[in-house]
């Protein structure tokens, strides 16, 4: 909320260290959620990524942010909203899932273990996870990107590159000309472990560090994570790019 303009109006100090916080971030995390409070802060939030090539990682609420986002100001739909936020809006670009009871809150949510089917095959996320043909994901939501708003969507630049075996649930989506700008669906944490995070956060780390191509590279020769990752050392004496990334270092290569 902290990101939002009733903050600057009712408290200037607060207003101007999240925004400085934000645009310091080398990297930014929507994560999952539910109800309206804080929803034009996150949006806020993927817009200053998306326009700035932040990298972004949306999960479950933050990816239907990332869609009512790029609606709203890549589409020039202003009034684009979540049925979640405004069940009025004359332009749902997310709404309830069919199956879901909207009487009855208890155990209505899509939940559990689902497939993802990736269908672009050369995009960031399949890379991640080590160029399968499909992925296995834990779920927790009532709400679901819009079917009949998918192709629209696209023709305006967005892309969905992972969908349930039904082909009209949108599971994973990217903006292709982004350095690293994905949302899912699912949630990835469910399944980390400390030893062994999603691989949607290991991407998310790796091109807040500029190492997002060398970890792609990695995962084309089934590796795991890359044979050489750049120690601390490595970064003395190198020009710092834009929010402290530095310049590409040398790797091995596959």
């Amino acid at each position: 909320m902290d990101l939002e303009e009733m903050s600057e109006e009712e408290s200037p100090d607060v207003y101007d260290a999240a925004w400085s916080l934000l645009k310091g971030a080398d990297g930014i995390l929507v994560p999952g959620g539910f109800g309206a409070r804080g929803i034009q802060g996150k949006i806020l939030a993927a817009k200053y990524a998306r326009e700035n090539n932040i990298p972004f990682l949306g999960v479950c609420l933050g990816m239907q942010i990332a869609v009512i986002e790029f609606a709203r100001n890549v589409m020039n739909l202003h009034d684009a909203n979540s049925t979640e936020f405004d069940a009025n809006t004359r332009n749902p670009c997310v709404v309830f899932m069919p199956e879901g009871s909207k009487t009855h809150m208890g155990g209505t949510m899509r939940l559990g273990l689902r497939r993802t089917y990736f269908i672009v095959k050369d995009c960031k996320s399949a890379k991640l996870y080590g160029n399968v043909k499909y992925v296995d994901e834990r779920h927790r939501h009532r709400y679901e990107v819009n079917p009949d708003w998918v192709a629209k969507l696209e023709k305006s630049g967005l892309s969905f590159v992972g969908k349930d075996e039904s082909g009209r649930r949108m599971e994973v989506l990217e903006l292709p000309m982004h350095p690293y700008y994905i949302g899912v669906q699912f949630h990835p944490e469910f399944k980390s472990r400390p030893a062994k995070p999603s691989p949607a956060f290991i991407g998310l780390i790796a091109a807040s560090c500029a190492q997002l191509d060398i970890l792609l590279k990695a995962q084309c020769c089934n590796n795991l994570l890359p044979t050489k990752m750049a120690t601390s050392n490595e970064f003395s004496g190198t020009k710092s790019l834009h929010n402290g990334h530095p310049k590409c270092i040398a790797s091995e290569t596959c």
